[in-house]
């Protein structure tokens, strides 16, 4: 009974991580397709509520920052589509490591479940006579009559 418990746990745990693990692969796909077709990202600007709070001079130098960072970002959005096959197989390599992860952890508890079965029985299995002559001869035990 055990072990079917061990082994339908290991299958559910198996099941929601590859469910999980594929519902991410599709979220990367569908997003690094879409970026392509964004047609660039919107003026990177400081928000609203932070210049308030922070010196004319900072803010126009934090500007001038992102107006250089600019290009850079559009220039990664534009590699999304030729790295998503790329995101693809590295989820393939993290799902098999997690797999193998799981299916070591229904084994560790296979063999635990076994250990502590072997252990029961051998303390609850009476004593044996060591020789053929105790086993024939009741006196030659101690064994209650």
């Amino acid at each position: 009974m055990f072990y079917a418990i061990v082994w339908l746990s290991v299958a559910a745990l198996l099941a929601l991580w590859s469910g999980g693990l594929w519902a991410v692969d599709a979220l990367a796909t569908w997003s690094a397709a879409q970026a392509g077709t964004a047609g660039g990202l919107p003026a990177l600007t400081l928000p609203g509520w932070l210049t308030p709070w922070i010196s004319p001079e900072l803010a126009a130098s934090l500007t001038a920052a992102l107006a250089d960072l600019a290009p850079w970002f559009d220039g990664l959005v534009g590699l999304l589509p030729a790295i998503a096959g790329g995101v693809t197989v590295l989820l393939w390599l993290l799902w098999a490591f997690g797999a193998l992860v799981l299916v070591g952890l229904g084994v560790a508890l296979h063999l635990g479940i076994r250990a502590l079965r072997h252990r029961a029985r051998r303390s609850e299995a009476p004593a044996r006579p060591r020789s053929f002559t105790a086993a024939t001869n009741p006196a030659a035990t101690d064994w209650p009559r």
